[in-house]
């Protein structure tokens, strides 16, 4: 089992570029607010925060025009180069309520699947259950943000993040929460995205900042459900119930574990290459 220690602190966090700022991205979604709670005021001048999609961060990071983002777990296995430098991660023990497959068959009978953009690990992830679980490969068709579920041409979908977490519809034969059906499967954990540097950047003490942030969200999240609830459609008990219930914010032995377990299963699909183990921030 591979050990991903701390980084070492340094006095500043510091971009490949002299005395930048850390470019640093977190994902939009209501799932991350607990792990981005005060790190903008922690970060200061020594680093800039921005938001996007999960893939989005992750093409900006691939590009350079970021130092630092939390990305998809299965980009960061896609990436010898990159380094993990936090403990800090979006993750599951269980049902995740934000990652949905809706079918409108069977899901054996899926023939043409459609994937939200926004996705690249749970896009992976489904694909290998739908291997692992009925043996099938569906034609991949897009489904971008801006287009609702009904108006989908295909037979199932994958949804996530906030527009997930409402009710759907009763036209669906089948409802998957990934989360639920991939720790009853493998009895393991399941790691959606995670802290990662782009190879040159010195991240100095930003895995403190970033530990810092987690602890103190997970100890506010009472008071971020207040926060967040109304806008989303959510009661407070709900939002809360998600962060704390259905969420897991801590990179474990069992989540290294999972880890592994999920690019063993992507490799043997293509989707990820056969890399080496875990790369830390040094």
């Amino acid at each position: 089992m591979t050990t991903i220690e701390r980084p070492k602190a340094n006095p500043l966090m510091t971009s490949s570029s002299a005395n930048a700022p850390l470019r640093i991205g977190a994902v939009s979604y209501l799932n991350t607010k607990p792990l981005v709670w005060g790190l903008r005021e922690r970060l200061g001048d020594r680093g800039e925060l921005s938001f996007n999609l999960p893939s989005r961060l992750a093409d900006d990071l691939h590009t350079g025009k970021l130092d630092v983002a939390l990305i998809p777990s299965v980009e960061y296995l896609r990436d010898p180069s990159y380094s993990i430098v936090s403990d800090a991660v979006i993750g599951c023990r269980g049902p995740v309520w934000s990652v949905r497959l809706l079918s409108r068959v069977p899901a054996a009978q899926i023939k043409r699947l459609a994937l939200d953009e926004g996705s690249r690990t749970s896009a992976a992830l489904l694909q290998i259950l739908l291997w692992e679980i009925h043996g099938i490969r569906p034609q991949i068709v897009p489904f971008r943000m801006e287009q609702a579920p009904e108006t989908i041409e295909a037979d199932a979908m994958l949804i996530i993040g906030d527009r997930a977490m409402h009710p759907a519809p009763r036209c669906y034969q089948e409802i998957w929460d990934l989360g639920d059906r991939w720790c009853r499967w493998t009895e393991l954990p399941f790691v959606f995205a995670m802290w990662v540097a782009r190879a040159g950047v010195e991240v100095g003490d930003l895995a403190a900042a970033l530990q810092a942030s987690r602890d103190e969200g997970m100890a506010s999240l009472e008071e971020i459900a207040s926060v967040e609830a109304a806008a989303h459609g959510l009661t407070n008990e709900d939002l809360y119930r998600y962060f704390a219930e259905n969420l897991h914010y801590t990179l474990g032995p069992a989540e290294r574990t999972a880890l592994d377990e999920f690019r063993r299963r992507a490799v043997s699909l293509g989707l990820v290459p056969e890399l080496n183990a875990l790369n830390q921030a040094p």
